[in-house]
């Protein structure tokens, strides 16, 4: 079996001790000669970086291991690029959170304001790295789960489209595992599903079991009475946190507006806004969370794991979600054809829908990449807000390509979480001020 070459970008992220575990944990299905990291902010990567080769040294002595913030050395001779970049890091996310809250809007890593201030600090990093790859080793596959996706993978199919990139997301994952386990199945891998959608706004139509069983009407049963909350809570510790427990619980209020179908959680950010923001504290926000919570933790740890010199008693966990990504790379290397939701362009995908979005739907992997599988005609409902939430993310493309404030403007006032154009352009103002130094320069 061929064994791969692996560059992980973003290598200081807290997720990066959590994906190399996981990797160890599928070498015997995917066999790994070399992992590297790369990250433009040594000092953060460097604590990541140390942690992991004393743990790569103590499971897997024979994989090659190199950090490094020099993009020739990190990209040259790699088959995969597993990119999970956050520019601007947690403080900025912090920003992206609280500048909308002061206007009475919903403050939200990839929704609504906070999103399109995130997708204007990522399109510039998600191009450098794709093009990093394409110079350096034009074989190999982007696997791409940077943030906001929806924003990402428009602009890199407006501006790269040509090039070998995925688009993945795996909070649909997180959710089949709930509704597994709701029905009393062990994975998520034991059922098949049918869904469309933009990222983070999407919607299951149907879902069977391996012998063709219908569990939609167990799981809807569930959900208008729990939501996707279990009895015994998954122990996930990205998902411990009480945002999370809310989140999981409000998707009874979202799935109540459409019983025919299964609703993605995010789309409480649309249906409900007022409740989100009612619900929000101001001065502690998701970010503050996840940085007293995980933030601390991972780097807590890996710091420890470098003090001592061995992994002993470590509480890193491996991110079952990341074996997602696995999935995804196997696939192409060894034309599995496993079906997967992927971010693609639509093309026909949904047929009542614009060709050009990157829609969320299931596709077949293989070594071409994805086959995207035909969803039909959608209701009226679903399109009529997936149209309004498409163009919110395509202007927010085409105000970065241009400079333009005009359409950032445009896409603030769009998008279904803010009230007016006023209040439009007065968070416009406040996320310019604060993003002098990541976005380009409006006119």
């Amino acid at each position: 079996m061929k064994k791969f070459s692996i560059v992980v970008a973003g290598g200081g992220s807290t997720f990066t001790p959590g994906i190399v575990l996981m990797l160890l944990d599928n070498l015997d299905r995917f066999p790994i000669r070399q992992i590297k990291f790369y990250d433009n902010n040594e000092e953060r990567q460097k604590q990541v970086a140390d942690a992991c080769e004393i743990l790569l040294k103590e499971k897997a002595p024979e994989i090659n291991f190199v950090a490094t913030t020099d993009p020739e050395t990190a990209f040259t001779d790699v088959d995969f690029v597993m990119a999970h970049i956050r520019v601007g890091l947690y403080a900025m996310r912090e920003k992206d959170e609280k500048i909308p809250l002061k206007y009475g809007v919903v403050g939200q890593e990839t929704c609504g304001p906070g999103g399109i201030a995130y997708g204007m600090r990522s399109i510039g990093g998600v191009l450098e790295i794709l093009d990093y790859m394409e110079k350096y080793s034009p074989d190999a596959w982007m696997l791409n789960y940077s943030n906001p996706a929806a924003i990402v993978a428009e602009a890199t199919r407006k501006l790269r489209p040509n090039s070998k990139i995925i688009n993945i997301c795996d909070m649909p994952v997180g959710i089949e595992e709930r509704m597994a386990r709701a029905v009393g199945l062990n994975s998520r891998k034991e059922m098949v599903v049918r869904y469309y959608g933009l990222n983070h706004f999407g919607w299951w139509t149907d879902i069977r079991d391996k012998d063709g069983n219908d569990l939609m009407p167990k799981i809807k049963e569930h959900v208008a009475q729990y939501g996707y909350s279990l009895q015994d809570e998954i122990e996930e510790s990205q998902h411990l946190d009480e945002s999370w427990i809310h989140t999981f619980a409000k998707a009874r209020e979202v799935y109540a507006v459409d019983p025919d179908t299964l609703p993605n959680t995010y789309l409480k950010y649309y249906f409900y806004p007022q409740d989100e923001v009612a619900h929000s504290n101001p001065d502690y926000t998701r970010a503050n969370e996840v940085m007293a919570g995980r933030e601390k933790h991972v780097f807590g740890e890996c710091n420890a794991i470098a003090a001592r010199g061995n992994t002993e008693g470590s509480t890193l966990e491996i991110d079952e979600h990341a074996s997602y990504i696995v999935d995804l790379a196997r696939a192409i290397a060894y034309n599995t054809h496993e079906r997967m939701l992927l971010i693609v362009p639509n093309n026909g995908a949904i047929v009542n829908f614009d060709e050009t979005a990157m829609v969320e739907v299931p596709c077949i992997v293989g070594s071409n990449g994805p086959e995207p599988l035909t969803q039909g005609k959608i209701p009226q409902f679903q399109k009529g807000l997936m149209e309004q939430q498409v163009s919110v993310e395509k202007l927010v493309v085409e105000a970065w390509v241009e400079g333009s404030y005009q359409k950032l403007w445009q896409a603030l006032t769009l998008s279904r979480i803010v009230p007016n154009a006023r209040v439009a352009k007065q968070l416009l103002d406040d996320l310019i001020e604060a993003n002098k130094e990541f976005w380009p320069e409006l006119n």
